[in-house]
């Protein structure tokens, strides 16, 4: 018997995951899809090689949940309304795939708390998959057997070269996106906790600055009405014509630009250690980093998802140990 499955917002990541789910798995299949913009997901699905007319397409997710059209649901929309809609297919029971952040307000997450608290048998997924990576679950394993003693600092970086994503593209609509901290520490700040196990979190400060996208540009300007889209270092021409992704056109110095371009947050532990992660929207090329340095009293494990490698360091014996991964072929590493 087939699951079937429908996806909220069918977007690039709706449409990813949903192409996940239905190929690694014969018994899913795409039965429906609810977007605001309808009349686009046609050719969307042609693109995924499915059927349009096999496909329940609707305007928005309570007249797909009416029509009973699906067995289970990915929310994949705008951040800001991941809360209410999550709530709709909690309340409907049916097993939830939620994107990441789950909410960009306090007063939603509390929301999505009681909800939760109310349906506690309805399967739900929040999209986190640095903790599944390979690298990620050997550290945890290594740092489980006690190799390195208990961990009592761990030092967390995300250097992002893509950082243009998120003042050219939708990214910037701080009301939309949240800022950051929840579109990318959300992913560091799990990945940490899952590793660190049954370490409990009681105290956290956090801090960001805006030293490099920042201006006086006009609000809504994009790099093609620019008279400085030749030269700006920023500009999306110049961007691709130095052989780098553009993500988007509005310009980065814009005062309609709420994002911040580093962060840096700070966490103390019930053992009294504590996690010092940061995190940078403005470097370029290879100066990207994303991983951990995780110490303990007998050793120190460090990883970085971007040269796909982790090492080991023994602190009372002459060894080190280094393990080279090959390189996946799917996002988010």
């Amino acid at each position: 018997m087939s699951v079937r499955l429908g996806v909220v917002g069918y977007g690039i990541r709706g449409k990813y995951m949903a192409s996940q789910m239905y190929r690694r798995h014969e018994d899913f299949v795409l039965a429906a899809v609810a977007d605001l913009n309808m009349d686009a997901v046609p050719a969307k699905l042609k693109e995924e090689g499915l059927d349009p007319e096999k496909v329940q397409i609707f305007p928005d997710l309570d007249s797909m949940l009416a029509a009973d059209a699906c067995d289970c649901v990915i929310v994949s929309t705008n951040c800001s309304v991941h809360t209410e809609l999550a709530i709709k297919v909690l309340e409907k029971g049916l097993p939830l795939y939620l994107e990441k952040p789950v909410c960009i307000t306090m007063e939603d997450y509390y929301r999505l708390k009681e909800a939760g608290e109310k349906h506690p048998d309805v399967p739900v997924v929040v999209s986190f998959p640095l903790r599944v990576s390979q690298i990620c679950l050997d550290a945890k394993q290594i740092i489980e057997s006690g190799q390195l003693g208990r961990i009592e600092q761990v030092q967390g970086y995300n250097n992002v070269p893509y950082g243009g994503v998120f003042y050219h593209s939708w990214y910037r609509n701080y009301d939309v996106a949240g800022g950051l901290f929840v579109q990318k520490a959300t992913h560091d700040l799990d990945y940490i906790q899952y590793i660190l196990g049954g370490m409990r979190p009681v105290e956290v400060c956090a801090m960001k600055s805006k030293q490099v996208f920042k201006g006086n540009k006009p609000a809504g300007l994009l790099c093609s009405q620019c008279d400085e889209r030749e030269t700006c270092r920023e500009s999306t021409l110049v961007v691709a014509r130095s052989g780098q992704r553009t993500h988007g056109e509005y310009c980065c110095y814009g005062v309609d630009c709420r994002n911040e371009d580093s962060g840096s947050v700070l966490i103390r532990y019930d053992t009294g250690m504590h996690v010092a992660y940061t995190q940078n929207f403005f470097i370029k090329r290879s100066a990207q980093k994303r991983g951990a340095r995780f110490l303990g009293e007998k050793g120190t494990l460090e990883f970085d998802w971007y040269t796909n490698s982790m090492t080991v360091y023994q602190h009372d014996v002459a060894r080190v140990d280094t393990y080279h991964y090959e390189p996946g072929m799917e996002s988010h590493f």
